[in-house]
């Protein structure tokens, strides 16, 4: 069984390419559980967020293929379209990658938070769904904790930056004062709300929140000093917005051209602002071509973003490290399951050898031995059948000269070495 990683991202795809093949969280499930579902296909999960779109997968020897061919149908792509924007790892490096996304060392914004958040949600859809098994569950387990350590560790997540916090400062840039500002916000999740926080903090003079969910809306403009409005009534309000920025899990534009040439009739050609951070863009395209809007799509913050990977390289390499670490300990782990997992065998046979002499003891004392003959005879048998086999093996590899065996023996029963491997 091989494990790989598929997909494409905001390095190797169009956004409009990322539009297509982004899956939509309604049907996450429902996607996952059709994956797994495909001849061999063992084990599955989907990572599906604004930057990329990504497939991970188990896959029995000569299914490799599969995963893609499945990606190309389920988006009723034409076979081949996408293979030159995908990339694909195998086995280790696929491990590799996964550590990557989830520490942020391959997100757009290097080492930003939410990308975990975002993983974390695809592996519950994934279990729910029933599409993982053990490997890929303790892969998934390895990850968090790796993210977790590489928070702790470095400083990755100094001056903390999101594509919430870059979009609102694409704003600030192109916006004189922000508390001269009327924000309008479409959508309610996080992304949405740490743009709320941060412009809050910028001391914004005015703050609309529209969402599809009103309640949703109302609960995150009371926690940030703003007003919410249903998504039914962004066209009656849209005008008032001097900066606009969308992020929501629609599948079709929210704001369209002649909704914005309203707005901005309206607004007497006072500009306006807009950032759309949406996969699927919550913008319509063509909005970008209405005199006096300036739109701005997730592709075009990678100029202010650049400008924070400056702080944080030092931090990405000692990051790469813990997770070049961790990636070799997974593996070792991996290999270990496809041996057949000897320390449960090794158990099951000394539970086994412990029952055999337990009832033959018992039965001494059933028959009137003393309690202390009973106890030296389970002693004594107990420990001859444990070490009959490991000792008759080492005395033929004596003979023969096999010193790698004698040398792993004497660490496998060196309790100072136990004690070492358990501190690490």
């Amino acid at each position: 069984m091989a494990l790989l990683a598929l997909g494409l991202n905001h390095l190797t795809a169009p956004l409009d390419l990322r539009e297509r093949v982004a899956f939509d969280a309604a049907r996450a499930r429902e996607a996952v559980a059709e994956l797994v579902a495909q001849a061999g296909v063992e084990e599955a999960l989907i990572l599906s967020t604004c930057n990329r779109t990504e497939l991970y997968c188990s896959v029995a020897e000569g299914a490799e293929s599969v995963p893609t061919t499945w990606l190309h149908h389920y988006h009723s792509v034409a076979n081949g379209r996408l293979d030159e924007f995908l990339y694909r790892y195998d086995d280790a490096e696929a491990v590799r990658h996964m550590f990557r996304v989830a520490t942020g060392l391959d997100s757009m914004v290097l080492g930003e938070p939410q990308i975990l958040g975002q993983v974390k949600d695809a592996y519950q859809v994934a279990r729910d769904a029933r599409s993982l098994r053990a490997p890929m569950e303790r892969m998934l387990q390895h990850t968090f904790a790796v993210a977790k350590r590489v928070r702790t560790d470095t400083r990755i997540g100094a001056n903390p930056v999101s594509v919430a916090y870059t979009a609102v400062r694409l704003a600030e840039q192109r916006f004189a004062d922000l508390r001269d500002a009327c924000v309008l916000l479409i959508g309610a999740g996080e992304t949405i709300e740490l743009a709320a926080r941060h412009l809050a903090d910028a001391n914004v003079r005015r703050l609309i929140v529209a969402n599809r969910t009103l309640d949703n809306a109302q609960s995150l403009a009371h926690r940030c000093g703003g007003y919410a409005i249903a998504l039914s009534d962004l066209p009656q309000h849209l005008a008032e917005a001097d900066i606009v920025i969308a992020s929501t899990a629609s599948r079709e534009p929210i704001v369209t051209r002649s909704m914005t040439e309203a707005a901005i009739r309206a607004r007497r050609h006072k500009p306006m602002f807009m950032v759309d951070i949406a996969v699927p863009r919550d913008i319509a395209a063509d909005v970008a071509k209405v005199e006096d809007v300036y739109l701005y799509t997730i592709d075009d913050l990678k100029v202010v973003i650049d400008e924070n990977l400056r702080s944080r390289e030092a931090a990405a390499r000692e990051a790469e490290a813990i997770i070049e670490l961790q990636v070799d300990r997974y593996m070792a782990w991996l290999r270990a399951l496809d041996l057949g997992n000897p320390v449960q065998d090794l158990r099951r046979r000394a539970e086994a050898d412990r029952d055999d002499v337990l009832a033959r003891a018992s039965a001494l004392l059933q028959r009137g031995k003393s309690p202390e003959e009973a106890l030296t005879f389970l002693a004594n048998t107990l420990t001859n059948k444990l070490l009959h086999a490991p000792s008759a093996n080492l005395r033929a590899a004596a003979m023969r000269g096999d010193s790698e065996l004698i040398q792993a023996a004497a660490k496998l029963f060196d309790p100072a070495a136990a004690n070492t491997d358990k501190d690490a």
